[in-house]
C-alpha cells in the first residue's frame, strides 16, 4: 500500500481497493461526488490539498504518509538536500515537507510557494498549531471565518482545529516556511 511511486491518482485508487471500500462508499465518507473520485483516480485531474486531505481521512492516512517513500530500516538523515523534501501540494500550491526519512517526529516543517491565484482550496482542518512567516509576496490567511492578510516578514500561529485556508490573491508569488506539531499534515 505505501508505493509512494504509483501517480496519485493511481496510489489513491490502490488505497482504496485494499482497504475494500467502492468509490461510491469512499464518496459517502469523504462528503465529495463519486465523479469526482473516479476522475482523480484516473489521473484526469490533480485534487487540491483540501480534496486530497478528506480522500485521506477516510483512509486514515496523514498527506506526509501518502507522499513519503516507505522507509524501512532506514537511518533518519541529519541533512535533508532539495531533492529529499517530499512534495504534498498540487495546483499551483507548492508544499514541500522536510523529510529525513524518521518514523515519527514531533515537528514537522514545510517550505511553501503558492503561485499568483493559487489556494489550499476548502478550509484546511487537522490537529495541531502551526506558526508560519511570509518571506516573500503576500497571502490572505482565513482562519474559522476570519481573513488576515500577510505580507513578507510577517508570521502566523494558528490553532489548525479550526478550518483554515491560504489563497495568493497577488499577481506575484508567495514563499512562506512554516512549522506544525504534531507532525501529522
Amino acid at each position: 500500500m505505501n508505493d509512494a511511486t504509483l501517480a496519485p491518482g493511481r496510489r489513491l485508487s490502490q488505497i482504496r481497493q485494499e482497504l475494500g471500500l467502492s468509490q461510491r462508499r469512499v464518496a459517502e465518507l469523504s462528503g465529495l461526488t463519486h465523479s469526482a473520485i473516479s476522475t482523480i483516480e484516473q489521473d484526469k485531474v490533480s485534487p487540491a490539498v483540501s480534496t486530497l486531505q478528506k480522500l485521506l481521512k477516510v483512509y486514515g492516512l496523514s498527506l506526509s504518509e501518502f507522499f513519503s517513500e516507505p522507509k524501512q530500516d532506514y537511518t533518519p538523515r541529519v541533512i535533508v538536500r532539495p531533492d529529499d523534501r517530499v512534495e504534498i501540494g498540487s495546483l499551483g500550491v507548492s508544499l514541500q515537507l522536510i523529510d529525513n526519512g524518521a518514523s515519527q517526529r514531533a515537528l514537522a516543517m514545510l517550505l511553501e510557494h503558492y503561485a499568483p491565484g493559487s489556494s489550499t482550496g476548502e478550509k484546511l482542518r487537522h490537529p495541531g498549531e502551526e506558526t508560519g512567516t511570509v518571506l516573500e509576496g503576500e497571502i490572505t490567511l482565513v482562519v474559522n471565518g476570519q481573513s488576515y492578510h500577510l505580507y513578507a516578514g510577517e508570521s502566523y500561529v494558528i490553532d489548525t482545529g479550526l478550518p483554515h485556508s491560504f489563497t495568493n490573491m497577488s499577481d506575484q508569488p508567495c514563499r512562506i516556511v512554516s512549522a506544525h506539531s504534531p507532525a501529522n499534515f
